[in-house]
């Protein structure tokens, strides 16, 4: 007898609860409708995805059901892939493989994002070979679902190999493989992709915009990015939750906070991560008290802070010297919102300490965690040793840094920065011939400047630049300037047991003046010089760039690893404090 399937599956469709659910399958099996395949697979379809949360009970539906079809299995597997427990998608697949049944192109979508979670990649490589063999490979959603599985492991340049062999590319195409490049540290890649899909007139998504503003933000590159709003505006793309945060991170990033401070107002919704940007974005430019403003202001909002929320808040005490505030919002975290301190708060904390000279507390804190410190933390402390005249306790952190890090060139830097800060050149070639035999690489200085929408990157000593002439005329007028200025160089930073004016040349030579003399030659007089660089500024350069601010009348705005210094008129934001 024909049984008419389809008010059932209405019924199923209209479920709202699992409750729900199983009375009509109680319902089924008093009927005998058990081993009715359609009514099984909208049970499971209803159970696995409408209902967020059930999909175990899916899986033993599936489990009763005789001989399920693909409909069925794929339905499984991309429960489990879009649940919190994404390696039952994997498992279930394997079952769907020994049972002999063939998978399409669906189900290698659905595993690959599995794979894309638990950034397994063995799993991943075996399922390539499956789309080869099947000769799923020409299928677009697949190779782009390949694509996005290789940038989540880190292989972007896999990705991109299948990228250009692609026979049809659609806006997905392009989104994940513009999007992994600026995951991944690539933006110069990311940027000419972006540019051709501009030229291709490929649809461009508010994601990949996102990852583009993220792009802008990471190279400094303002023009570029107020071009990129305004491209946003022009085409009407609306600027959601994410876009909104995107851009307010990338005009953070860049220096300029009233536009980063424009668009956030201009949010119809603000969460908690476009929250914590904004006040991150205060805390690294060293404007403590509005920060604090800020936060005050999203409780009254009715935002709950997260972890986040506390390190841009905690970092903005210590770029600001607010040890008394920081110390009450570190104790808040758990008195008020519950939330454990991690790693990170306790490096703020340390921060905190450190950059206002109680060297010995930072000390005890580090001490008295309930988590062992890492690397990170007893570097600051190193540091601080060495800024604060701490030799004892510097030597004993050395030892200890260069135990736990043995690989790190940073370490060995700064372990020789100390020595040489005390004079102790023997202990300084000693501590280089280490780091020589460990293999130790050293991250050299990098700074960038954006000219007429152009990066130009610079190194320490650079003569890669087709104008360097021009620029070591500049450099060379500057030196002059800041002498008749009565400026006296600072070479306690220079590592190298070498006599004065060798250690001064080296100085005059740094990549963020390399870039400095770049902006003074290429552009308008009155705009700002912005310049970003890998690494911290030098206590010389410093100094030197508060005079180059007021010889030139230039502002100059400096974003290095640890915070943004802005040079106007002979003086720094940061007030000494950094």
């Amino acid at each position: 007898m024909m049984i008419d399937s389809g008010p059932l599956a209405a019924v199923i469709k209209q479920c709202t609860s699992l409750r729900e659910l199983k009375t009509i399958q109680a319902y089924m099996i008093r009927s005998g409708l058990t081993h009715h395949s359609f009514l099984a697979s909208k049970l499971i379809e209803s159970s696995a995805l409408s209902m967020a949360g059930h999909v175990d009970y899916a899986h033993r539906i599936f489990s009763w059901t005789h001989n399920p079809n693909l409909f069925m299995w794929n339905t499984v597997i991309r429960g489990y892939a879009l649940s919190d427990d994404s390696m039952k998608a994997i498992s279930v697949f394997r079952d769907m493989h020994a049972s002999g049944l063939l998978p399409n192109s669906f189900t290698v979508g659905f595993v690959l994002k599995a794979c894309c979670r638990l950034l397994r990649s063995i799993e991943g490589n075996q399922i390539h070979s499956q789309v080869i063999k099947l000769c799923f490979g020409v299928e677009t959603p697949v190779i782009n679902g390949l694509m996005r599985f290789y940038v989540s492991c880190g292989d972007i340049d896999a990705a991109r190999v299948m990228f250009d062999e692609m026979r049809e590319r659609d806006a997905g195409s392009w989104s994940v493989i513009v999007s992994g490049y600026a995951q991944h540290g690539r933006p110069r890649e990311a940027l000419a992709l972006f540019r051709e899909m501009q030229l291709q007139n490929v649809a461009i998504d508010g994601f990949t915009l996102a990852s583009i503003a993220g792009v802008c933000g990471d190279l400094g590159a303002l023009d570029l990015g107020k071009w990129l709003h305004l491209y946003i505006d022009r085409k009407g793309v609306n600027i959601d939750v994410v876009l909104g945060t995107s851009l307010v991170d990338m005009y953070s990033k860049c220096g300029s906070l009233d536009d980063a401070m424009k668009v956030f107002q201009k949010m119809g919704e603000r969460d908690v991560t476009a929250w914590s940007t904004m006040i991150g974005g205060y805390a690294v430019h060293g404007f403590g008290d509005k920060a604090l403003a800020m936060f005050a202001e999203m409780k009254r909002a009715k935002v709950r802070p997260n972890c986040v929320t506390f390190t841009s808040v905690l970092c903005a005490c210590s770029h600001s010297g607010l040890v008394e505030e920081g110390c009450k919002n570190f104790e808040s975290m758990w008195s008020d919102y519950r939330i454990k301190p991690q790693i990170e708060h306790y490096g703020c904390m340390v921060d905190l300490f450190c950059r206002a000279g109680l060297v010995r507390r930072a000390h005890e804190f580090i001490k008295n965690m309930p988590m062992e410190p890492n690397v990170v933390l007893w570097r600051a402390l190193l540091s601080a040793c060495k800024t604060h005249d701490y030799a004892e306790l510097g030597e004993q952190i050395s030892r200890q840094i260069l135990e736990l890090e043995p690989q790190s060139g940073e370490s060995y830097v700064l372990v020789s920065n100390v020595y040489a800060s005390l004079g102790r050149w023997s202990n300084v070639s000693k501590v280089r011939r280490l780091m020589k035999d460990r293999k130790a690489n050293k991250q050299h200085g990098r700074s960038s400047i954006e000219v007429d929408f152009t990066v130009h990157e610079f190194v320490m000593g650079d003569e890669s630049h087709p104008e360097r002439e021009e620029i070591y005329g500049v450099l060379d007028e500057i030196a002059k300037r800041l002498k008749q200025e009565g400026h006296v160089t600072t070479t306690l930073d220079v590592l190298h047991d070498i006599d004065e004016e060798e250690k001064e040349h080296a100085l005059g030579l740094h990549s963020e003046r390399l870039a400095i003399a770049y902006g003074l030659l290429r552009m308008s007089e009155g705009l700002p010089i912005r310049i970003v660089k890998n690494l911290r500024v030098c206590r010389d350069c410093h100094e030197a760039i508060k005079l180059i601010s007021r010889i030139y009348k230039r502002e100059i705005i400096i974003r290095d690893r640890v915070r943004f210094h802005h040079f106007r008129e002979g003086k720094c934001s940061c007030n000494e404090y950094w």
